[in-house]
């Protein structure tokens, strides 16, 4: 759809409460229906998140996930129905967005994300909502937006808490590796598996995510830039914490030594160090020799 062009009038009833809404109204309702987010993960971050951006109009909605529907899965990931078990996710992902909003491009990438493919698949995309509950792909995935200059949404859960926050690519401006210099050790986080998570929990955080990618299109309000959001569902506690730049970081430092994509796990002790004949090579970002 051209950048302009009138709204339709199935649009202006659909998205009526956003367009009398002040600072949305129609010209920041025209942005969501031009704008391109990528949603890394369709589980229990992703499901809220992508679900609520395809409500708003998001005009293309990238789904990644290579992982299919477990019955464990349903107590938390919306996005995945009884019947939808042994499917891929991106699948039933798509068949639920296009339910809500059958005017949202929904475009599935059935594959995990690599330090080979992951500038390929962000690269059409505007905003970057960050639904993985492993270490590797979130160091990836800083460092790839971060290298390709996109904005970062960015959210957790442990059990009860949750956190998010956004990472803009610039000088002077926190990443994931400043908040997070070094991965824990291997083992340290017990995994969803491995600790339960509150069900509700996701939905939250990723409504939460939801809000900041919808506020970087539109340019309304104030985002997450520099700012971590921890909640404490048990305690229903809101508490945010400024974020500093680190002007050492390898990444977004003043001086980075990171300017391509690396083994990630390999950096989070996950996997044995490649042997040097057989060693995969560093990606660069488009652009870079």
């Amino acid at each position: 759809m051209s950048e302009g062009a009138p709204f339709t009038e199935e649009q202006v009833l659909r998205y009526s409460r956003h367009i009398i809404l002040p600072g949305i109204g129609g010209a920041g309702q025209r942005k969501l229906l031009d704008s391109k987010v990528l949603c890394i993960g369709a589980g229990g971050l992703g499901s809220p998140a992508s679900m609520y951006l395809a409500a708003a109009g998001i005009g293309t909605l990238g789904i990644l996930d290579f992982d299919r529907v477990d019955l464990t899965n349903l107590q938390r990931q919306l996005l995945h129905d009884t019947d939808d078990v042994g499917r891929p996710k991106v699948d039933s992902a798509a068949e639920r967005l296009a339910g809500i909003n059958p005017g949202v491009d929904v475009v599935r990438h059935d594959t995990a994300l690599t330090s080979e493919n992951a500038f390929s698949i962000m690269e059409p995309y505007d905003v970057i909502v960050d639904g993985t509950d492993n270490f590797p792909v979130r160091y990836l995935v800083n460092d790839a937006t971060q290298m390709l200059g996109k904005p970062l949404v960015y959210g957790s859960i442990y059990q009860f808490d949750g956190q998010a926050s956004v990472f803009l690519p610039g000088p002077e401006t926190p990443c994931y590796r400043c908040l997070f210099p070094q991965p824990p050790p291997p083992g340290s986080v017990p995994s969803c598996a491995e600790a339960g998570v509150f069900g509700v929990l996701p939905g939250i955080v990723g409504s939460i995510q939801a809000v900041e990618a919808i506020k970087l299109i539109t340019g309304m309000g104030d985002p997450l830039v520099g700012r971590l959001l921890l909640f404490d569902a048990l305690a229903m506690d809101f508490t945010i914490v400024k974020l500093r730049w680190d002007p050492e970081c390898p990444v977004c430092g003043k001086a980075p030594t990171v300017t391509k994509l690396i083994d990630y796990e390999q950096f989070c002790g996950v996997a044995p160090p490649p042997s040097t004949a057989g060693a995969p090579s560093a990606t660069a970002a488009p652009g870079e020799a």
